[in-house]
């Protein structure tokens, strides 16, 4: 193999606006071709993104793309309820695959997941970019300080009023993969579990749902046991933000700009109850860039992914359980 890992996109989705121009960027990788099933959708998408691009090949099938021996791994962005489906498929044409959140809808299809791609020795991975963000590493390191005791509470917050060229994610049921859980809640259900060693072991929650079932909004609680909870909000109705706040012992933490634009500059404003204030304004990053690199290195040098299947496993629970409790109007507790 080169140094090079030859890639292939699967769908002519809007998120190819951030994540086309980012294979295109990142060293070790190229791009070779992308399919779609919508007749001229994967040319026009490669005349808008990278007109003075030649020879990236634009397929009206997304079969064909994964018959291509010229083809190492692919980039799923699919609809949310199509990704597991077309994993499989990718998976047994022995491409590695990095599906775009949510990777499923079910755990069951995850575990199916993870045993064809035991089978055929490919990686998968969960496009969750964010997490490849250095300012993420700055958070650490203020929590590993000590500054602001033991985590016992985060916060997280995504929403932004929904626009009518948008509406395509609640035309369906959240059963059909519609809603601002299964779009955007996924980022903030894995950043409430990033900032605790274990996961949470039950959940309560609340929905807003529109003519279709799909939930417009969602707000809830996890609980991870002895007083340490996460709460998250997401919505299509409520004004723009990208927000999370860690609450220790003795301070806390608020990352201002998570699941940003990589021209974006991230700011992290941290306090303690000792009168310490700072903010640390820190350079933009292109975490769509990172994500494709760290991707490709790890098929390069055949390294486990940052983000594991078992961590996709996790998420999902997660996001069932709270659809559950929404749906129920009860606590219901996370069986990993």
């Amino acid at each position: 193999m080169s140094k090079q890992i030859r890639w292939g996109i699967l769908g002519a989705a809007r998120v190819n606006e951030r994540l086309l121009p980012a294979i295109l960027q990142a060293e070790n990788a190229q791009l070779v071709a992308i399919a779609s099933r919508r007749a001229g959708a994967a040319a026009a998408l490669l005349q808008s993104l990278a007109p003075e691009r030649s020879g990236i090949i634009a397929l009206d099938d997304p079969l064909a793309l994964l018959m291509r021996d010229d083809i190492d791994a692919v980039y799923l962005p699919m609809a949310n309820e199509e990704h597991a489906h077309w994993a499989m498929h990718a998976i047994k044409a022995e491409k590695h695959v990095l599906i775009e959140k949510p990777m499923a809808l079910k755990v069951a299809d995850i575990d199916a997941i993870k045993a064809l791609a035991d089978k055929a020795n490919v990686k998968v991975m969960e496009g969750f970019m964010y997490r490849f963000h250095p300012q993420h590493q700055a958070v650490q390191k203020i929590i590993d300080s000590g500054a602001i005791g033991e985590v016992r509470m985060v916060r997280t917050c995504f929403s932004f009023p929904m626009k009518e060229a948008r509406m395509y994610r609640i035309d369906r049921s959240i059963a059909n993969g519609g809603g601002a859980m299964w779009d955007i809640g996924p980022y903030a259900i894995h950043t409430a579990r990033l900032w605790f060693d274990q996961e949470p072991e039950s959940v309560m929650a609340m929905a807003k749902l529109n003519q279709y079932g799909a939930d417009v909004s969602l707000a809830g609680m996890f609980d991870f046991s002895e007083g340490r909870y996460a709460q998250f909000e997401i919505s299509f109705e409520h004004a723009r933000r990208s927000e999370y706040e860690i609450i220790g012992t003795l301070g806390g933490i608020k990352c201002h700009i998570v699941w940003q634009h990589a021209a974006d500059k991230p700011v992290i404003s941290w306090w303690t109850d000792a009168g310490q204030r700072e903010q640390l304004d820190l350079a933009a990053a292109d975490h769509f860039v990172m994500e494709i690199e760290h991707f490709s290195d790890c098929i390069l040098n055949d390294t486990t992914p940052m983000l594991s299947l078992g961590d996709a496993r996790a998420n999902c629970a997660a996001i069932e359980a709270a659809l559950s409790s929404a749906s129920q109007g009860k606590r219901v507790s996370i069986n990993g």
